[in-house]
């Protein structure tokens, strides 16, 4: 059996990547600091199909320890910060764990000689695009936030860590993922609980950001196909293909509900907001045969649905 160490096992897409890797015959262990965002609620499911340690990737003594004990043939990084007005406040926990966790992980997987090290970037490290255009694989890296230079410094450090020590990393760029269990401090979840209590929903702007959209077990499909199938020194874009802009997400959630237009508030725009973001995904689809299962309109329905079915541990996460 395949044994997977998965960082970031227990927040949002980690989690899910959790689950589906049992289902694949995976062996899993998980690290994960269990941060504001991090929540074993998520793995509660599976818990005793996993092994599980808490600890913060910064940490090389306990990282070490974990190498130590699970010797691991793959390592797939999803542990981040990731919110990106959070990093505008204050950038400093974004480098430490997404720059400095990032060295500590390489630095052991190299050690340990890791089969394969699965290091997760973002769509966000290209910059934005204006109303034309897609991200290629080769498209220059431009970050304009905190957040996205910590990830582009991140996805470098793994490149760097195969042309300097032959490290066997993979780089893989997503777009936004959505779906059940996102922290409720982005967009779709914000929307649903603003809703629901029939409260002003904000908006950035004029709403004219423009995201893709890409459902959560979507993007984990996808990385279990480049960890199966990708090749090493190799970069990946994963996205749907469905752009949208932020006030049609907003009035698409507020139709589901049965809530009125008016609710939607037009706030200041985000310091640096980058317009839009696009990703040419061929080169995954081309070498793995991945494909996209999950329409945004099938997708929006089932988050939404989800989160008004478990609006409790929405509330709880916001105490």
């Amino acid at each position: 059996m395949k044994r997977l160490l998965v960082t970031g096992g227990a927040g949002f897409i980690g989690s899910e990547f959790v689950r589906q890797a049992l289902k694949r015959g995976y062996g899993v262990a998980v690290v994960d600091k269990l941060s504001y965002a991090g929540d074993l609620e998520r793995l509660k499911r599976v818990s005793g199909e996993i092994a599980f340690y808490q600890a913060d990737i910064t940490d090389r003594e306990a990282v070490e320890k974990v190498f130590r004990a699970e010797r691991p043939d793959s390592v797939v990084h999803w542990a981040a910060e990731s919110h990106v007005d959070r990093s505008i406040s204050d950038a400093t926990p974004f480098l430490d764990t997404n720059v400095k966790g990032t060295q500590v992980m390489l630095d052991i997987s190299k050690n340990y000689g890791v089969q394969k090290f699965i290091n997760i970037s973002t769509d966000e490290v290209y910059g934005d695009l204006k109303e034309d255009g897609q991200f290629s694989e080769t498209t220059p890296l431009n970050p304009s936030s905190p957040y996205s230079v910590s990830k582009a410094s991140a996805d470098m450090l793994g490149r760097a860590y195969y042309r300097t020590y032959g490290l066997p990393v993979i780089t893989v760029r997503p777009s936004n993922n959505y779906g059940p269990w996102q922290y409720p401090e982005k967009l779709i979840p914000v929307v649903v609980l603003k809703a629901l209590n029939n409260e002003k929903v904000p908006v950035y702007g004029k709403g004219e950001n423009v995201r893709e959209w890409l459902f959560v077990s979507d993007c984990t499909d996808g990385i279990f196909e480049i960890l199966e199938k990708g090749s090493i020194n190799d970069i990946y874009n994963i996205g749907s293909g469905e752009e949208k802009r932020n006030i049609d997400v907003v009035k698409t959630i507020l139709q589901i509900l049965g809530k009125p237009e008016g609710l939607i508030e037009f706030v200041e725009d985000r310091l640096g907001h980058d317009f839009r973001y696009s990703l040419n995904s061929d080169k995954l689809r081309a070498q793995t045969g991945w494909k996209v299962k999950t329409s945004f309109s099938e997708g929006i329905e089932e988050t939404v649905k989800w989160y008004v079915d478990n609006m409790g541990w929405v509330k709880s996460k916001l105490k």
